[in-house]
């Protein structure tokens, strides 16, 4: 145990929705969570066409259906989503077999989407139980048929809480395009010191996941976010690629920046000034690899752009170490007393004595742990080109942590790394289930089959979520 200093930096205003007006509030609980009392999500989503089909379920799980479907409408509208209170046709009921036969889950799917004219906007999936079917119902509906899918489970149906309607909905809305909240200052206010309100960025995450321990040969799967709106910053689109077995460097980075960047162009009509790319899952031994390799092609990305050549910032996020944080005496917080035996509350940053005696890195615990003893998120600046002061770097990661789309507290990890991890796991999924593999020739290194191809009309939105 080492003693040592630490601050707790405070929560960002936020923005939320009210009716096509904007209000404004400042987390003020010690967990920093808030709530919607009074006020609509930043940016609701209009949902007309949509249809529920349920995978098994008792006869008296199934009557709740009509109820469930009052419900959530009614949620959603509370929070200023309109969901049709009429689903494009009758609930479909079938059985738990169907999830085994990917072929018959699929002309399921493409029959209720023929139903709606092709022109389904989301397609809820009730379960009796977890299933590995899940996989092929994510994969054949976003990348064969191209309807957004939400997933719940019967045992959540029997007690139809606001928070689990609540949650339902928040994510609904996010596939769909909406948002859930939007910081005051998408920048804290220091920074227009070094970036200007009117310049927009790009914050970018990337991370790579790895097939299981035993498995010697199923491809990695890397993927690639990137926030496309501004001043919000909190809408961001995803790239994902097989490579090679168990290889932490992203191979296709240079290809899926520049594709995200044409999204950004698409968005905006410019590109943005700078870019901000938080990388996931490098351990230490990694760093000047990674940041070699993948800078570089982060650089290629942006020449094949006419003149363009932004300063990038590359900062390494840990989660995965032994660090722990603990209060040695009682805290106020937000006028508050936080004593001793809980944990330190969000936003308590640490940047001396266990950190690096010469490069720029800071431990910072954004999120309330609830059970268990709190694990801070370890940041590492390896390359920073936008100049940024600690304090400054700091205040916008923890801002950054406000705005995850699925809930209404901070989170432990930025989100870009948190979206990036969610949309490689979905990567996993599609291999995972189409046999995907690598095959090996006589003539070289293994070659890896590549993912299906995300649809059109699904993947600029957050389908990953």
């Amino acid at each position: 145990m080492t003693k040592l200093n630490g601050r707790i930096l405070r929560p960002p205003r936020l923005k939320l929705g009210d009716g096509g007006e904007v209000t404004e509030l400042t987390p003020s609980r010690h967990d920093c969570q808030w709530n919607f009392t009074g006020s609509h999500v930043f940016e609701g989503t209009r949902i007309a066409r949509w249809a529920l089909i349920s995978f098994g379920g008792t006869s008296e799980q199934k009557s709740i259906i009509p109820k469930f479907i009052d419900k959530l409408t009614q949620r959603c509208e509370q929070l200023g989503i309109y969901l049709n209170k009429n689903t494009v046709i009758k609930p479909q009921f079938e059985s738990m077999q169907v999830l085994n036969n990917v072929s018959v889950l699929e002309s399921k799917i493409k029959k209720i989407q023929r139903s709606a004219n092709n022109n389904l906007q989301l397609l809820i999936c009730v379960m009796e139980k977890k299933h590995k079917g899940y996989a092929d119902l994510k994969r054949v509906s976003e990348t064969s048929i191209g309807v957004m899918s939400q997933c719940c489970l019967y045992q959540n149906l029997a007690r139809l809480s606001a928070q689990f309607l609540g949650n339902l909905a928040l994510k609904i809305n996010a596939k769909i395009g909406g948002c859930t909240v939007a910081l005051h200052a998408s920048l804290p206010a220091q920074i227009p010191r070094v970036l200007a309100l009117d310049e927009p960025v790009m914050f970018l995450g990337a991370d790579v996941t790895h097939p299981h321990p035993l498995d010697d040969f199923s491809p990695s799967v890397a993927a690639v976010v990137g926030s496309v709106n501004w001043p919000a910053a909190n809408k961001y689109v995803s790239k994902m690629r097989s490579q090679t077995h168990r290889q932490e460097i992203i191979q296709d980075l240079a290809d899926m920046v520049e594709e995200i960047l044409n999204d950004f162009v698409r968005e905006l009509q410019k590109l943005p000034k700078r870019l901000i790319l938080f990388r996931d899952g490098v351990s230490e031994t990694q760093f000047q690899k990674v940041l070699l390799d993948e800078l570089q092609a982060i650089r290629v990305a942006c020449l094949r752009f006419s003149g363009y050549n932004p300063p990038i910032s590359f900062v390494v996020v840990q989660k995965r170490h032994h660090t722990r944080l603990f209060p040695v005496e009682p805290m106020l917080v937000n006028g508050q007393n936080q004593f001793s035996d809980e944990n330190v509350p969000p936003g308590t940053v640490v940047d001396s004595v266990i950190t690096h005696p010469k490069e720029f890195d800071f431990y910072l615990c954004s999120h309330w742990g609830i059970k268990g003893t709190s694990r801070p998120t370890h940041y590492h600046i390896l390359w920073d080109e936008n100049r940024f002061t600690s304090d400054e770097f700091q205040k916008l990661v923890y801002n950054l942590c406000f705005t995850f789309v699925r809930c209404t507290k901070p989170v432990s990890l930025v989100p870009p790394c948190y979206y990036a991890h969610l949309a490689a796991f979905r990567g996993r999924l599609y291999l995972d289930r189409t046999g995907g593999s690598s095959v090996f020739t006589r003539r070289g290194p293994p070659k890896t089959a590549p993912l299906p191809k995300v649809r059109e009309s699904v993947k600029n939105l957050m389908f990953y979520c």
